[in-house]
């Protein structure tokens, strides 16, 4: 945060204005929402949230999701995961080592997607489907019958649609995945990564180990009232709403 505060014109900006000299509250001025910034705001202004020294202006929805799927449902080895969206859609970059990944838009598979898809479960590869739950239903009809029931689906849900599960993967648009239901039911943040604490405006959220853009402290989903607690059996953040 104190970085962000130094070399991010995003965050100066706002930062200042709230009263800011140090990313602490100045005492009676607590600036907008205990200082956090709505994220459609900070992605409008996408080239302030990069670093006075430079760096990417894509946003990557894939970002965490090798981790996450890790938690969500044991990943590792063999297994090719198909991560499901429309264009613009890129694979992840963190998956674990040996494990394949293909995006593939529901609504047009490409012949030679679903053929790989196919000879995988054949081969009896395990298969992971990543989407909504339209996409997943979509996807699952375009397959043969006798190995559509084989792919697991992971359904991917945003702040405001959580729901309990059994399995799912917790996702913004512009964040990229933040947590995941664990053998334990709740909804578990990756919290080596993303760092989140309740607000006025909701709860805010900072990606830990994304250089540029940065985003600290932004309210995804319009802000969603909700609370970070330790989870009884694993000690961890999980997100309540």
């Amino acid at each position: 945060m104190r970085s962000a505060f130094a070399t991010v014109p995003f965050y100066r900006e706002r930062w200042a204005l709230d009263g800011r000299t140090d990313p602490v509250l100045v005492p009676g001025r607590t600036g907008t929402d205990s200082g956090a910034a709505p994220l459609a705001e900070a992605v409008h202004k996408i080239v302030d949230l990069v670093p006075l020294a430079g760096g990417a202006q894509r946003i990557e929805p894939s970002r965490g999701l090798g981790p996450v799927l890790r938690k969500a449902r044991s990943l590792s080895g063999d297994a090719l995961v198909v991560v499901l969206g429309g264009d613009g859609t890129r694979p992840p970059s963190d998956l674990p080592r040996g494990v394949r990944c293909c995006v593939v838009d529901p609504d047009v598979p490409a012949p030679s997607v679903l053929a790989e898809v196919s000879s995988a479960l054949r081969r009896g590869r395990r298969v992971l489907a990543v989407g909504d739950d339209k996409q997943l239903a979509v996807f699952a009809a375009a397959l043969p019958e006798d190995r559509a029931y084989r792919v697991e689906s992971v359904p991917r849900r945003e702040l405001d649609t959580m729901d309990t599960g059994p399995y799912g993967v917790l996702h913004d648009p512009a964040l990229g995945y933040l947590g995941a239901i664990e053998e334990c039911g709740r909804w578990h943040l990756d919290w080596p990564r993303v760092y989140a604490r309740p607000t006025t405006g909701g709860l805010a959220f900072t990606l830990l180990r994304q250089d540029s853009p940065r985003f600290v402290d932004v309210l995804p989903a319009g802000g969603v009232r909700g609370e970070i607690a330790p989870c009884p059996r694993h000690g961890t953040p999980v997100v309540l709403t």
